[in-house]
């Protein structure tokens, strides 16, 4: 132990300064592979590593994580240390040798301390009782101290935000267990979930109908379109205050939703600076679209092209498209196991309508053009699928499926565990 204490030390000596830890710790969503994916897609396998079960390591400039833009990750955190135990009773000792120094770098004012923990063997109970053992050590030097209790393992958004754990004296510190070590982090920020919410409920046009696709789902969908990102331009993003748009001249590229419904996917584009052309089949859609795009630009102006026309995928001709990100036809939306041949029937008629588009647009984009689909399957048993036929036969109809190093196909898969029809994330390059 006096080997980690060292070593932990020197660590904490720079813990102010984020610029100077080049490693970054993304807590990851409900469903982590989704987040890992993304991740991957943005930024490289070479650059992301799984930190246990819901957390990733990612070797980038934390300025270019651009997180306001990722839909997988719910948490950034600064990694700190890594320690060579996952026993809770040393973590302890390393919380109560180091958190009385720390205390005493931050802004006068009382500390707001909140512990959250991923995948070690350790109850809610042990968990306060830490923090109040480590309160305790930090008083003694004359700091107060607030401990923000725990209803579950890991603090919620919600909680920190209600606590600003992550402003000038708070600290949300992570434990991760990875393998036999454990990963140390601290919370730099969260998601915007008042934003995310407004954007989701807010919007003037909504449309059950047709499904409600969330925007956080909706710019993982447009993140692995759009693939690896140049890191010149994530550097001229750094300086963009969150929330405000993004100039087009930083991605100067088109990205196409072919099924737009009620614009949740052309949103998300604008916002992340891209120029967007929705088109749909319904009429009622493009002016739902419409309305909500004009909401969004409201208080805003975003120096993007924003096109929109109705048009049948299977048969449309679209211009000047660079990526393509779309929530395709997922069929009935069934709330139990329907009859074997009403399921049969609800496949066939998917299959059909998005070969089909996918045969239409092939011949319309230059090869080597990435597109992100969420295609429909079926939770026929718990956690066991029924898939599109259509995916078994991607390269006879002129693409490629992306390989992850980090996930499967398997686990692109978006979904409740009550829920009949998921969203399958397809990931494809034209041949």
């Amino acid at each position: 132990m006096i080997f980690v204490n060292i070593i932990v030390i020197n660590i904490f000596n720079a813990i102010g300064d984020i610029m100077q830890m080049m490693n970054s710790v993304l807590i990851l969503g409900r469903q982590p592979a989704l987040g890992l994916a993304e991740l991957e897609s943005l930024y490289g396998s070479e650059k992301v590593s799984a930190v246990g079960s819901n957390a990733a390591l990612v070797e980038v400039d934390p300025c270019l994580l651009a997180f306001d833009r990722l839909g997988g990750s719910t948490k950034f955190c600064k990694h700190l240390t890594t320690l060579d135990t996952t026993n809770w009773k040393q973590i302890e000792k390393f919380l109560v040798d180091v958190s009385p120094g720390h205390s005493q770098q931050m802004p006068e004012g009382k500390m707001r301390l909140g512990l959250s923990v991923i995948g070690l063997d350790v109850s809610v109970k042990q968990i306060e009782a830490t923090g109040l053992t480590v309160k305790k050590a930090v008083k003694k030097t004359g700091r107060n101290v607030r401990l923000v209790p725990n209803k579950e393992l890991e603090l919620n958004t919600a909680q920190v935000i209600h606590n600003q754990l992550t402003g000038p004296t708070g600290w949300e510190l992570y434990f991760i267990r990875d393998g036999d070590k454990t990963v140390v982090a601290q919370t730099v920020k969260v998601q915007d979930i008042e934003s995310y919410t407004r954007r989701d409920r807010g919007r003037p046009k909504r449309d059950t109908r047709v499904g409600m696709l969330p925007p956080k789902l909706a710019q993982i969908i447009i993140n692995l379109a759009a693939g690896k990102l140049p890191e010149e331009q994530l550097q001229n993003i750094c300086d963009i205050p969150a929330g405000e748009p993004i100039p087009r001249k930083y991605f100067e590229k088109t990205v196409l939703d072919s099924f737009c419904g009620t614009g949740v996917v052309l949103q998300e584009a604008l916002l992340m600076g891209y120029d967007v052309y929705g088109t749909d089949l319904e009429s009622r859609m493009v002016e739902y679209s419409h309305a909500n795009l004009d909401w969004l630009t409201s208080d805003q102006v975003y120096d993007a092209t924003i096109t929109l026309e109705p048009g049948d995928a299977t048969n449309h001709q679209w211009k000047d498209v660079d990526v393509v990100a779309a929530e395709t036809y997922l069929g009935r939306p069934f709330t139990s196991q329907p009859p074997q041949e009403i399921l049969n029937q609800t496949v066939s008629e998917c299959n059909l309508i998005i070969k089909k588009f996918l045969h239409n647009i092939h011949g319309q984009l230059k090869a080597g053009t990435r597109l992100c689909l969420a295609v429909p399957a079926w939770q026929i048993k718990q956690n066991q699928f029924k898939h599109l036929p259509l995916l078994d036969s991607l390269e006879e109809i002129g693409y490629n499926r992306i390989e992850f190093e980090r996930v499967q196909h398997g686990d692109l898969l978006y979904y409740r565990a009550d829920q009949i029809v998921a969203r399958e994330l397809l990931v494809l390059t034209t041949k």
